[in-house]
């Protein structure tokens, strides 16, 4: 029995488009705070995603999957959750969408995977404030990032 070969996947793909855009700060699920209880994240906010729908082309190998997106912040001196930090994440990935000729670009998947291109990026709607979070954590969610993009032949 062979062992398959890697392939890209809209959550892989997703992560590794939205780093170029806030940084190492994005990942499926939010990071646990510490034993100490500190929020590792509290300083720059977080960004979390999820495969929400999307239908892969029937002809040729273009995805084009729809993500949902989460952009998180912290204050963990207080219980007032910083709103502004979270809705800066969020239009920055707004803005993200708007710059046509930065889009189109390779993106780096975990070793083993191949490389994939992305082809374009839009959002399905404008992100919105999620209140009461138990943990104070402000979070803005967006409905639909939609990443159209192929895998790299290697």
């Amino acid at each position: 029995m062979t062992t398959p070969a890697l392939r890209a996947t809209p959550e892989l793909v997703a992560e590794a488009w939205l780093k170029t855009v806030v940084g190492d700060i994005v990942a499926t699920t939010l990071p646990k705070p510490g034993a100490d209880g500190t929020i590792s994240w509290a300083d720059t906010g977080f960004v979390t995603l999820v495969t929400a729908g999307g239908t892969p082309n029937l002809y040729v190998p273009l995805r084009e999957p729809v993500m949902g997106v989460d952009c998180w912040a912290a204050n963990p001196q207080s219980q007032k959750p910083p709103w502004r930090k979270a809705a800066c994440l969020a239009e920055a990935i707004q803005a993200a969408c708007y710059d046509h000729p930065a889009i189109p670009k390779v993106v780096m998947l975990p070793t083993g995977y191949p490389q994939a291109q992305v082809k374009s990026a839009y959002t399905t709607g404008d992100h919105r404030r999620i209140p009461d979070d138990p943990s104070s954590y402000a979070r803005y969610s967006i409905p639909g990032l939609v990443i159209a993009w192929t895998e790299v032949p290697s």
